[in-house]
């Protein structure tokens, strides 16, 4: 990681943003925009970083926030640990402390949290155990509660680098089909074989992956014990993550709203940025100014 400020500086690369210490591990962070922060955490698909997933989000929310986007240890340009392949690296509780520690290193006391689908069951179980740490949620295609696991998720869990199966795995994140291109699945192939990238992909999740759906499910209880305003949003036609998630996580959280994007899949921030942009800026904004 010594090289990656001067590789921001060069513009070489705009997955890559600023290095703040986390713990004993440097983090990869997009930090733009200024006002009341957001803090937003990516899904967990092969080849992912804070950029690809926000890229179309930060620039909008920026406008009137700051916006702090970090890559979670195990994807993009997050320092990985010595041996990429150790499964032990990557968990919940060091997941929740690196987002706490990059809060912390920027001086942040209280953020909203917005959260994609590995990201939204890390958004609960942050906000669970650092309640004051957050302000409002928006839960995105969300993990985070039981549910057996979509044949979806188990091969984007379960790719093994090609071209063949990024485009594959194109095809079920995406409704949209004018979104699948061969040079979309080209980029995203690319971004799957960066060094070290597929060594801790392959040991988040290996099978059987029902496991790793469970082990990151919050307690019921804790759940619904949440204070938080929270924005559910789903794409009805996902088919990494069920619908029927975003109406439990709806039904639990006592001060939650739900937002079904139709013809939408996993992507609702690429399929419908400008709409899942506005939809987030309101929600937020409602808490920007206190009410009389």
């Amino acid at each position: 990681m010594a090289d990656l400020s001067e590789r921001n500086t060069l513009n070489l690369n705009p997955e890559i943003g600023r290095s703040v210490v986390t713990g004993g591990f440097a983090t990869n962070v997009h930090d733009v925009g200024s006002g009341a922060p957001v803090l937003l955490i990516h899904g967990s698909g092969p080849g992912v970083s804070a950029w690809a997933n926000w890229r179309l989000l930060m620039p909008m929310l920026a406008q009137t926030r700051r916006v702090i986007a970090p890559d979670m240890r195990g994807f993009g340009f997050t320092e990985r640990p010595a041996n990429p392949a150790d499964a032990n690296a990557y968990t919940m509780a060091t997941w929740v402390q690196q987002a706490v520690d990059v809060l912390d290193a920027l001086q942040i006391e209280q953020a909203d949290v917005v959260g994609n689908s590995f990201g939204g069951a890390l958004t609960l179980a942050l906000a669970i155990k650092h309640p004051q740490r957050v302000r409002r949620l928006v839960l995105m295609g969300s993990v985070g509660v039981p549910f057996a696991i979509t044949p979806g998720l188990d091969a984007v869990w379960g790719y093994t680098p090609s071209i063949t199966q990024m485009r594959e795995l194109l095809d079920i994140f995406a409704f949209s089909r004018a979104l699948v291109t061969d040079e979309l699945a080209q980029l995203r192939y690319q971004a799957s074989i960066q060094p070290g990238f597929q060594e801790s992909f392959a040991a988040m999740f290996p099978a059987p992956r029902q496991r790793w759906v469970d082990a990151m499910a919050s307690p019921e209880a804790a759940i619904r014990a949440l204070p938080h305003e929270t924005l559910v949003v789903h794409g009805r036609e996902d088919r990494v993550i069920p619908l029927a998630n975003s109406v439990t996580l709806s039904q639990w959280i006592a001060r939650a709203q739900l937002h079904v994007f139709g013809q939408c899949g996993h992507w609702t921030q690429i399929e419908h940025a400008a709409r899942f942009a506005t939809l987030v800026e309101n929600f937020l904004a409602e808490a920007d100014t206190p009410r009389g």
